[in-house]
């Protein structure tokens, strides 16, 4: 009797078998693997680094500071400014001539600070007759003519005012002295007629150069001449020159 041949079946069938039976199991559960979704990540933008809350803030960066006006400004006498009983006379008559050059007051301050100076003949290079002005109040350019009408236009300003120097302690000093602070050359400047004039007896509280970029410079000024002669300032006048310097370091 001849025997039956028992046919095989290929071992590349039954895998193909067992992938099929697989995936039909995985289309059941509800799709594809978990692996086969990993494979294909979704594409992203760049990383962006998050914020720290628990990091301090950025420091402000300090403000400019000028110390040693501050420092100046805070050891300044404390004087309640009401003295009463000032007189322009009690500062002497007139323009002196503290260097004994030959020439009063006003005239050695617009030679110091006019520009194309022009000077009377005969008087020495002492009375000035024109010249060109950079005024410190305004940051404007005037052009002075001596003469009636046009002399006006300039004018000698005590940077530290007469009255406002009685008040804060001047009253007390000898005539000689208040001679001296009138014609001070530090405490002298040649400028606009009109904002001198709106400036008049006026402390750095109630009144500064309206061109701010000479604030600093006016209140470097103003405390040097308070330092000069021992006077004193009062509270508004006082926070106002340490307003400067915490704003004049730059």
């Amino acid at each position: 009797m001849a025997r039956r041949r028992t046919r095989k079946t290929p071992v590349a069938g039954w895998i193909l078998a067992l992938v099929l039976v697989i995936g039909a199991i995985g289309w059941a559960l509800g799709g594809l693997p978990a692996a086969t979704e990993a494979a294909t990540p979704p594409s992203a933008g760049p990383v962006l680094p998050s914020a720290d809350p628990a990091l301090p803030a950025e420091p402000a960066p300090p403000a400019a500071l000028d110390a040693d006006l501050l420092a100046t400004v805070q050891a300044l006498p404390a004087i309640d400014g009401t003295a009463t009983g000032y007189e322009r006379d009690l500062f002497g008559a007139g323009w002196r001539d503290p260097d004994r050059n030959g020439c009063d007051a006003r005239n050695d301050t617009l030679a110091r600070d006019l520009t194309a100076v022009i000077f009377k003949e005969g008087s020495q290079d002492c009375v000035v007759l024109a010249g060109a002005l950079d005024d410190p109040y305004t940051g404007t350019i005037i052009d002075f003519r001596r003469g009636q009408g046009t002399s006006e236009l300039v004018q000698i300003d005590h940077v530290v005012p007469l009255s406002w120097a009685w008040r804060q302690g001047a009253g007390a000093w000898a005539e000689e002295q208040r001679i001296a602070f009138a014609n001070d050359p530090d405490n002298l400047l040649a400028v606009d007629g009109s904002t001198n004039a709106s400036k008049s007896d006026s402390g750095p509280s109630e009144w500064l150069p309206p061109d701010a970029d000479f604030a600093c410079d006016y209140a470097r000024l103003f405390t040097a001449v308070l330092v000069e002669y021992r006077l004193g300032v009062g509270v508004a006048d006082r926070a106002a020159l340490e307003d400067l310097a915490v704003r004049c370091g730059g």
